[in-house]
């Protein structure tokens, strides 16, 4: 007999976890680790949010439990925000407030996967959305991109994977790890295209509020309203207002599944902390002053995180239009000697670099896209420039 279920054992764990891991672990023991795997901002949680935390522990009301669902004044605080950041009108009923994105991500496909059913899922992707997907019983089904087509799934890619049993798209702009950002157009054909055949689409937002240069996020049911009842919203403040160690996220969607969502929640994990939901409440109800102070640095050292990697022979990059991430092709590096090594894969190279030059990245395989590597440019300028120069000496 097993000692852990099929289902858990064939999790994989999360290679950005995992990498960051690493690297952490190598600076306790004494190690000089630029560490460009984790995906959460460098800055503290504004102040404003964190008093409000700090009342909130004073307040004996936030000792108890309280709504499965979320906060109702949280709730809809969300769904006040939802309609002055992305245009999209929706009730305090229709949002559920979740430990986290993740969780958010794992209740939405909870909610609408039997088994067999088929998720399409374009690649490149977050670790998470595969594990997700398939602990909830659907199936992924991967689309593949590239650099060639800025790391964007077209209505020809989606009909030509779509079956009689595909019941839901995921879609992410700005997207995690490629940085893409669809343009409006691009969104709203794909929103057309799934409401012409039924099929669900969750849309993870988490990034909407980091785009750079002249490109913008745009949401789907926005663009495309006759969406809202097959559409599910997945967002939270871990990127946007750097809270990722707060655990707040939330999804929007059509009443019935909140509902059942909400029910679901009850039993698993019942409210999100108090205290966390009252930072939350202060982060998205107040203002984006710290986000436009963020996305200013994020727009800096993408810009010589980008440029910095072009300049090594072997590796090509798309310029980062939205997260924050740089999502070169490595693949130039591949079977070359290496400081007396050589990598046949991007994991291969990644553990060289790790060990080598005390650089830390996240090879593509972690996202279904062997050959490119993902860099988090949500670190300090002189790590940055420190971590991309030890790189470039390494492999030049």
């Amino acid at each position: 007999m097993n000692r852990t279920s099929q289902r858990l054992a064939a999790i994989a764990p999360s290679a950005t976890l995992a990498v960051d891991s690493k690297a952490k672990a190598m600076k306790a023991a004494g190690e000089n680790v630029v560490g460009f795997g984790a995906g959460e901002p460098d800055f503290p949680t504004p102040v404003h949010i964190v008093d409000a935390a700090i009342e909130a522990c004073r307040d004996p009301k936030n000792h108890r439990y309280s709504p499965a669902g979320g906060l109702p004044e949280l709730k809809q605080a969300i769904a006040d925000k939802t309609k002055r950041d992305s245009g999209y009108a929706v009730e305090a009923a229709q949002v559920l407030v979740t430990n986290g994105g993740k969780h958010a991500v794992y209740t939405a496909f909870a909610a609408l996967c039997d088994p067999g059913d088929e998720v399409l899922l374009p690649a490149p992707y977050w670790t998470t959305y595969p594990e997700s997907i398939t602990l909830a019983g659907g199936v992924p089904v991967v689309i593949e991109t590239g650099d060639e087509t800025g790391f964007k799934v077209t209505v020809d890619q989606l009909e030509a994977a779509r079956t009689e049993r595909t019941k839901v798209l995921l879609f992410v702009s700005p997207d995690n790890p490629s940085g893409a950002v669809y343009t409006p157009a691009e969104v709203a054909a794909i929103g057309e295209w799934a409401v012409e055949h039924g099929v669900w689409v969750v849309t993870d937002e988490i990034y909407e509020h980091l785009t750079y240069g002249a490109h913008e996020f745009a949401s789907m049911p926005t663009l495309v309203p006759d969406l809202a009842e097959q559409c599910l919203v997945v967002n939270g403040v871990a990127k946007t207002y750097a809270m990722t160690g707060w655990r707040v996220g939330w999804m929007i969607g059509p009443t019935d599944v909140v509902k059942a969502s909400s029910n679901f929640q009850s039993h698993a994990t019942s409210n999100v902390a108090n205290v966390s939901q009252r930072a939350a409440l202060a982060a998205v109800a107040g203002p984006l002053d710290d986000v436009v102070m963020m996305r200013e640095a994020f727009t800096r050292r993408g810009t010589t995180m980008h440029g910095m990697l072009n300049d090594i022979d072997g590796v090509t990059c798309i310029e980062p239009q939205g997260a924050f991430y740089c999502f070169p092709n490595m693949s130039g590096l591949l079977g070359r000697d290496i400081g007396g090594s050589v990598a046949a894969t991007t994991l291969e190279l990644a553990d060289l670099v790790l060990d080598q030059a005390k650089v830390a990245f996240v090879p593509g395989e972690a996202f279904g896209a062997p050959g490119y590597a993902r860099f988090s440019f949500a670190l300090g300028d002189a790590d940055l420039e420190e971590g991309i120069r030890r790189l470039a000496e390494l492999v030049g």
